[in-house]
This record gives C-alpha cells, sequence and structure tokens, in this order.
C-alpha cells in the first residue's frame, strides 16, 4: 500500500503500513493542505508566506523553506541524503505536490465521482469514495481564505457523489435501498433539484406512487419559499410521468440485475463485513455467469467491481480469494472484454507479487490460472509459464476443482502454433475425467466442449456427435444454456461437412445457429462470426467471395478483406494481403490462415503463400477452421498441395 494524504476531514497523512504519520505542527499541515488544494500546480513562496500570515513575519520565507524540510522528512523518511525528493518538489520560485492520484484521499474522490463505469462496477466505487469522508474537507482551516474554493469544490462533488450513487441504484433495480439515503440528502440541501427528483424517481419505482407525488409538491413549497423559484422541467416531466404511470418511469427489466438485487441484498444482511461480502459475492458471480445471456454479462460486471474493491482494501490475501472464486470454466479464446481483462491480469499479477511467502499453493494457483486464462489469445510467454506454474502447484494440492480450472488455463495457452487439436483433447479429457468423478458438471462440460471441438478438427464426427449428445443431456440437468449454443453450431458445421446436403440445408442450419448469438451474452464470440460462418461455406462449397460491408466482419476483417477485394480491385486485394497480421493464436487460426491462403492462390502472391504454407504445415489432416466447432473450409492438406505447387516448394 502507497503511502496516503488525506484532507477529507482534518489534515493527515499515513504511512505504507497504514499507520499514521506524525505530521509536525499545525502550519506544517497547512503548508502540506495548501499544496493539496492545488491539485499539483506550483505555489509561489510569496503567496505560501501571504496566505499562512495576516501580517508576514521577517522570517517567513525561511520559515517556509523550515515547514518544507520538516514535511519531506515526515513523508520519506526513508529518502537517501542528497536525493531529490519524490512528492514535495521545488519548482521555479515555489512547490508543488507531485503525489500520485490514489496518493491523495481529494484527488481519488473527484476520480472516482466522475467515472464512466456501468452502475454494478460504479456503485462500491462511490461507497468506497464517501467512506474516506472523515469530516469537512480541509476541516481546521475552514476559515481560511485559500481554503473556501476548495470545500466548495469538494462538497459540491459529494453530493454529486450521493446522486450518483442513488441513480446506480435505481439503475440496477434497487429503488427501495435509494429512498432512505436520498430523503435525508434532499431535506438537506432542498435547492437541489436532482435530489428531489431522484427521491420520487425512487419511491415510484418502489410502489409509493402516492408518496412520490407528496415528495413532488414539498419540493415545488421548498423552492418557492426558499428561492422564488418554480420546478425546473425535470421534476416537471416527472410529475406529468407518474400522473400518468408512464412505462419509461419504470425500474429496468433485465431479469439478472434484479435476481442480482435480490441476492446481493440478502448478502448485506447476512455479511455486514465488507471482506465477507466480497468473497460471497464472488461465489455469487460463478452462479450467475453460467446461465448465460445476461446473467454472464452481469456476472462479468461485478466482478471487474468486486475485484477493484478488494484490492482498494488493501488484503492481498482477500484480493487473491475474490480473483480466485471466480473459477468460471471458458472454452472460447477469444475475450469477451478484452480490457477488463487485462485489468483482472494486472490485479492478479500484482497481488502475486504482494502475497506473503508462506501463503498457501492453492491461492497462487488460483491467481496463476486466472493470469492464464485471462490472457486468453495473447501469445503471451508470461501467460503460458503463468498456466504450467498453476498445473504444477494444483497438481500437489487435494483439491479436484482447482487442478480443472489449472487445466483451463493450460488450455487457453496451447494454441502457439497450428494442428495442436491432439494436445487439447487429452487436456479435455483430463478435465472431463475430473468433472465426472467429483460432480463438477461445469468442469464436465467444458472438458466435452473442448473434446467435441479437437473432433471435429479432425473430423471424427462420430466422437464429436456422441460427445455433442452428452453436452444436451448436461444442458438439460444442470441448466446451462450456452451450451446450447455451441452444440448448433457444431451440427451446423457437421451438416456443412456432409456432401449429401444441398448448400440451402446448410445455409439454413447456420442461419439458425446464428439466431442463438445474441442471446448468448458472449461478444467475444459472436461478433463478425455470422458473416464469417457464411462466407466459409461459401467457399467450401467453391463459390466465390462477393462482395460485402467488411466492417461487418468484426475482428476478422484483415484476414476477409483480401478475399472481398479481389473480385472489385486485385490491385487493393493484393495490398490488404500484405498487410494483413498473422492471424492471432485461438481456435480459428488454421482457419483464418486458410483465408489468406485462399487469397494467396487467387492473387498469386509467393510469399504470402509460403507463409501460409509454414503456418498451416503442423495441421496436416486437420479441417481448416473446424478446431473452433464452428466453421470449416476444407481439408488443410489440399490447401497444402496447393499452395507447394504455387509455390514450387
Amino acid at each position: 500500500m502507497a503511502m496516503r494524504i488525506g484532507v477529507l476531514g482534518p489534515v493527515k497523512a499515513w504511512d505504507g503500513a497504514g499507520e499514521e504519520i506524525a505530521l509536525p505542527g499545525p502550519r506544517h499541515r497547512e503548508v502540506l493542505a495548501r499544496l493539496v488544494a492545488a491539485r499539483g500546480r506550483m505555489v509561489s513562496v510569496e503567496l505560501l508566506t501571504a496566505e499562512l500570515w495576516e501580517d508576514p513575519p521577517a522570517g517567513a520565507v525561511g520559515a517556509i523553506r523550515t515547514f518544507v524540510g520538516a514535511l519531506r522528512r515526515a513523508l520519506e523518511p526513508d529518502r537517501p541524503p542528497r536525493t531529490p525528493p519524490r512528492l514535495i518538489v521545488t519548482t521555479g520560485p515555489g512547490y508543488a505536490l507531485r503525489a500520485a492520484t490514489d496518493e491523495v484521499d481529494a484527488w481519488r474522490f473527484a476520480e472516482a465521482v466522475e467515472s464512466d463505469a456501468p452502475p454494478a462496477r460504479l456503485l462500491p466505487v462511490l461507497d468506497t469514495a464517501l467512506a474516506w469522508w472523515r469530516g469537512p474537507a480541509y476541516a481546521e482551516f475552514a476559515e481560511a481564505p485559500w481554503a473556501r474554493p476548495e470545500q466548495a469544490r469538494l462538497t459540491e462533488l459529494r453530493l454529486r457523489a450521493v446522486e450518483r450513487r442513488a441513480q446506480a441504484l435505481l439503475d440496477l433495480g434497487r429503488a427501495a435501498e435509494a429512498v432512505p439515503e436520498l430523503d435525508a440528502h434532499a431535506r438537506a440541501q432542498p435547492w437541489r433539484e436532482e435530489a428531489w427528483r431522484l427521491l420520487a424517481l425512487a419511491l415510484y419505482r418502489a410502489g409509493r406512487q402516492a408518496d412520490a407525488l407528496a415528495v413532488l409538491r414539498e419540493a415545488r413549497t421548498e423552492l418557492a419559499g426558499a428561492l422564488g423559484l418554480d420546478p425546473g422541467r425535470g421534476l416537471r416531466d416527472l410529475e406529468a410521468g407518474i400522473l400518468r404511470q408512464d412505462g419509461r418511469l419504470d425500474a429496468p427489466a433485465d431479469a439478472a440485475a434484479r435476481v442480482w438485487a435480490g441476492a446481493t441484498a440478502a448478502l448485506d444482511r447476512a455479511a455486514p463485513d465488507a471482506r465477507l461480502r466480497l468473497e460471497a459475492t464472488a461465489g455469487l458471480m460463478r452462479g450467475l455467469a453460467v446461465t448465460g445471456g445476461s446473467g454472464l454479462l452481469a456476472a462479468r460486471e461485478h466482478r471487474a467491481a468486486a475485484v477493484e474493491a478488494a484490492e482498494d482494501l488493501g488484503d492481498a490475501e482477500l484480493t487473491a480469494r475474490v480473483i480466485g472464486a471466480y473459477d468460471v470454466p471458458a472454452n472460447w479464446t477469444r475475450s469477451d472484454d478484452p480490457a477488463q481483462a487485462a485489468r483482472v491480469v494486472a490485479t492478479a499479477e500484482r497481488t502475486l507479487a504482494r502475497l506473503p511467502e508462506d501463503t498457501a499453493p492453492a491461492v497462487r494457483a488460483l491467481l496463476l490460472a486466472t493470469v492464464a486464462l485471462e490472457s486468453r489469445g495473447t501469445a503471451s510467454p508470461r501467460a503460458r509459464a503463468a498456466a504450467e506454474e498453476a498445473e504444477r502447484l494444483a497438481r500437489g494440492v487435494d483439491d479436484p476443482g482447482l487442478l480443472a480450472f489449472a487445466l483451463n488455463g493450460v488450455y487457453m495457452q496451447s494454441f502457439e502454433r497450428t494442428g495442436l487439436s491432439g494436445r487439447r483433447d487429452a487436456i479435455g479429457a483430463e478435465i472431463t475425467g475430473l468433472g465426472e468423478r467429483h460432480a463438477l458438471p461445469s468442469h464436465e462440460v467444458l472438458g466435452r466442449l473442448i473434446r467435441l471441438q479437437s473432433a471435429a478438427a479432425v473430423a471424427d464426427f462420430a466422437a464429436g456427435d456422441e460427445h455433442a449428445v452428452r453436452l444436451d443431456r448436461l444442458a438439460e440437468r444442470h441448466g446451462r444454456p450456452l451450451v446450447t449454443v455451441f452444440t448448433t453450431w457444431y451440427r451446423a458445421l457437421r451438416l456443412a461437412e456432409d456432401p449429401a446436403e444441398s448448400l440451402a440445408a446448410k445455409e439454413s442450419a447456420y442461419r439458425a445457429a446464428i439466431g442463438l448469438l445474441d442471446s448468448a451474452g458472449m461478444p467475444g464470440l459472436s461478433e463478425g462470426l455470422a458473416p464469417l460462418a457464411l462466407l466459409a461455406l461459401r467457399l467450401r462449397h467453391g463459390r466465390a467471395a462477393e462482395w460485402e460491408d467488411p466492417g461487418r466482419f468484426g475482428p476478422y476483417q484483415p484476414w476477409v478483406l483480401p478475399l472481398l477485394l479481389a473480385p472489385r480491385s486485385r490491385d487493393e486485394a493484393r495490398t490488404a494481403l500484405r498487410e494483413a497480421p498473422d492471424p492471432p493464436h485461438d481456435l480459428l487460426a488454421e482457419g483464418l490462415w486458410a483465408l489468406l491462403a485462399r487469397a494467396a492462390l487467387e492473387l498469386g502472391d509467393l510469399e504470402m503463400s509460403r507463409r501460409a504454407h509454414a503456418a498451416l504445415l503442423p495441421a496436416s489432416g486437420e479441417l481448416a477452421g473446424a478446431a473452433s466447432g464452428l466453421i470449416s473450409l476444407g481439408p488443410v492438406d489440399g490447401l497444402l498441395a496447393d499452395l507447394a505447387a504455387s509455390a514450387r516448394m
């Protein structure tokens, strides 16, 4: 934990261990507070002397320098002699505080209030930020002229934080929880129309229409009596909407939000301690994630907030448990939210570095497996090493669920080259066995999905069909709707590889599979997949690619673009082919290399032909793209033969 400076109450400072730093005296604290109020800007010595004394004494400038020197020693006690200070620096004719934002409570608070996080993440951010207040800002300097503007700014931010918190509760379907605080807030600040609006809306959504209208009448009286003003448009529109019961005023209808609201309210009652709530909440998110759709989206959103809140508490072992509690199996190799995944990885790495040496191996294994799993598709050497270490640690612990989760991380890092479906099948077989023997249905589902994909890669449709049947039974028995998405796509691929079926029947099967994507809650899977699947089907049937908007292909655009451009402009197509990067290391690597290979053959690009041949050679014997369990561009061996002939290999 870093050193912290606090001005949201009496001016204080704490060291990295959370112990209060003994600041030398009231003048020293005022200098520090004044530098905090400047928010990183330089404050001249001349201005400091004028603000600290009504009539500065003869030695005022020297005194300021003495105060600053003492503050530097107090705040940076371990700084070697003659080493430039990090925090209070000399700049021009004065001093500036160069602390990080998270080292000063007022700066952190302002950042938190302006956060653009979604409601589920914003709520714990604001709860934490509001808890930083220990009294009036710059409490002991309330009468100082320099402090008044900053006090007014921070007070306004605090009122805004209360209102943003209430709005977040409303957005999450928790209107009744918002009412008590909003009631106190509106009566303490009767001139704030937003406070009255939120209170009335919360009452209405809580089923108290009469109370909501009474509050709006009270707001009108208060505004007229105190300010001589009529209510603004926001209050007038709300009153009219309540009177006609406008459906647009209703609470969000998302079922996941309602489930989450009820569950977290129960957790709040059962576990008032923040640490216990965070750990319990992580378990709740695991259960919500496997429901798919809005449940998966909500779980992902709440998980990020819980991880951030845990780290903010400064307890590395708690953070590790909260991160590790979300041991949700994953088989798709494109992240649904790469930015969030990167934040989770960064937090896991920081937590690993801070864990005590005697931390249980299981805790480290969970964090390492999380690094491996959330780094999917990145080809990161660190992620691969994390996966190997997580597996090693997990095999030394008698915990089948932990081993299955660690193997999930190993699976996500088994894409360093093409043609590794056999290795992944072995991983899937072990995970399946763990799931069957130890009643771990989510992991049994994961293992069978991996095995289904691996079977499709080598056109072993008898094995694939058996896995699909078992997966459907597991989905029905344990309520795993996402499983149906993957088995439906597998059956469309299976049909696409049947030469006896018509192109129309195959397109119909794929369109049925495409119809399941919108409700899956997996943008990493769904984005760009529909047009890619239909293009692969056309190419598999010997049809040329036809021009369509490349943007529809989302993340797959660079590898599709040369084929789309070829009928329109071969020069533009060649340029696009030369600029195409190597495909990512994931389940569609062979399929995307096949697209580049087809384009190279069509456009006569010998360099790309050589690159594609080298990349696809390890996948000899597989169907290009079928390792995904979703699409196929035909046998890799046929492409290898054509590429070899073209490039005269």
